[in-house]
């Protein structure tokens, strides 16, 4: 079943979306620190919180929009379609990223409120150095080459569980605690709470994230090809037609969270999310 949504509800999607997960991520930091003074309770609770959320989000909004919630998701999706797979055009790339970061300042903003906290202020918690930044390439990295690979080998609909997975590990084994996610990061400015970052930091960890999206793209190009086209090149190579069915490896799936449509108007298959649910 193919659900046929405009660009504006799929960009509100993609709002509302980044808007729930800043309100999960700060929110239950935020909870987590009132409930424990020990740092270490803190973040399991908030990364275990931020792990569910997350996934029930792109199960729920990955049929409208792909549920991207992330600019570097939408931009390596953009990359996959102009090198033969299947992603959002460069108009709906720049409707996603504007979305997704307005969606993020009025999520930060939002959990502020929430807990009786001033709204929009800024956080103060200095996040630099170089080894934090490796952090943040490396986190990044892992969730491109998470759903990149995925969608190349037909799994898409594992996806919104993966993606939860990745992330509750990253925030563990990464020094930076898992951003990955340039519009996340500056929605997390406007909170002064431990999952905050101050607005000086953010250019460093935003660079890191999109060198951490290359390096994913490249990975998932070198392990699984380059998608759709690798995919029909090989079929034609093994004797078989064009349009025959794709074959566990090569197949020309969506690459990334399941893809949206090539045209405006019509919005991501639903069927890789059915095996998801």
């Amino acid at each position: 079943m193919t659900a046929h949504t405009s660009l504006p509800r799929r960009a509100a999607a993609e709002l509302i979306g980044t808007a729930g997960l800043l309100v999960v991520v700060i929110g239950s930091g935020l909870k987590a620190a009132e409930l424990s003074p020990d740092t270490g309770v803190a973040l399991v609770a908030n990364s275990f919180v931020s792990a569910i959320g997350l996934g029930l989000l792109i199960t729920l909004f990955g049929p409208l929009s792909g549920a991207h919630l992330n600019p570097v998701v939408t931009l390596t999706s953009w990359w996959a379609r102009r090198t033969g797979g299947t992603g959002v055009g460069g108009r709906e790339a720049s409707v996603y990223v504007v979305a997704q970061t307005a969606g993020a300042i009025g999520g930060a903003v939002l959990a502020e409120a929430m807990f009786g906290r001033t709204p929009g202020t800024f956080a103060t918690q200095v996040r630099d150095g170089g080894h934090l930044l490796v952090g943040e390439v490396i986190a990044t990295a892992g969730l491109v080459l998470v759903i990149q690979g995925l969608g190349r080998i037909g799994r898409a609909g594992l996806i919104p569980a993966a993606v939860a997975a990745y992330i509750a590990a990253a925030i563990w084994f990464t020094s930076s605690g898992s951003f990955a996610n340039p519009a996340g990061t500056v929605g997390r400015s406007f909170s002064d709470s431990f999952t905050g970052i101050a607005p000086g930091s953010l250019p460093g960890f935003v660079a890191a994230q999109l060198a951490g999206g290359v390096l994913g793209l490249v990975l998932a190009a070198l392990l699984y090809g380059t998608g759709a086209k690798d995919g029909a090149r090989d079929r034609s190579e093994d004797g078989e037609g064009l349009e025959a069915e794709p074959k566990p490896g090569a197949a020309a799936v969506p690459a990334t969270l399941p893809g949206v449509a090539p045209a405006d108007g019509q919005g991501p298959d639903r069927a890789a999310y059915q095996t998801a649910g």
